[in-house]
């Protein structure tokens, strides 16, 4: 969904340029940390889902002149893939070593992403990373209006990447 023209404005670029940074930052992760060099991105932007079912989700916040949330939606089998090319073995299970893996992606999401919204990145700060999984969950984080949300595709399934962001 599209961002607020005062954001952009103070950002001084287009969404256009802020979704092909984070395209490309998404991308150089994946292909730097999971060894996946051949992500497919999805139509350009889709409308933010809240609700899963059998997946993790990662989150790094992020505060400082700009706020917001970076996260990251997985379906579980594709969380132990991401884990298992990480770590080079296989993981099986849902534990801390998954957990550990999809926050350190997204932590790298959003310092990459952080330095397109702000030069250097120093006057924005990032959380340590939070994981919720399960079942059946709803995330919810900002609105329609300051979201950018991404889907991805492997060759196994697909994954969310979402960036809540607004001006302090």
């Amino acid at each position: 969904m599209p961002l607020k023209n005062d954001l952009l404005d103070a950002l001084h670029t287009s969404e256009d340029e802020l979704l092909k940074h984070l395209i490309r930052d998404v991308e150089e992760v994946f292909c730097t940390m999971v060894g996946m060099e051949n992500l497919l991105h999805l139509p350009l932007q889709v409308a933010p889902e809240t609700h899963f079912k059998d997946c993790i989700t990662a989150m790094v916040g992020f505060a400082g002149v700009y706020n917001g949330l970076v996260s990251l939606h997985a379906p579980q089998k594709l969380a132990l893939a991401f884990t298992s090319s990480m770590l080079g073995m296989e993981v099986t299970e849902l534990n801390d070593d998954v957990r550990d893996a999809l926050g350190e992606i997204s932590n790298m999401i959003a310092g990459s992403f952080k330095q397109h919204i702000s030069p250097g990145g120093a006057d924005i700060k990032l959380s340590t990373p939070s994981l919720v999984s399960g079942d059946d969950y709803y995330v919810n984080a900002g609105n329609n209006l300051d979201t950018l949300t991404l889907r991805f595709a492997t060759d196994e399934d697909w994954f969310m990447v979402a960036i809540v962001l607004e001006k302090e």
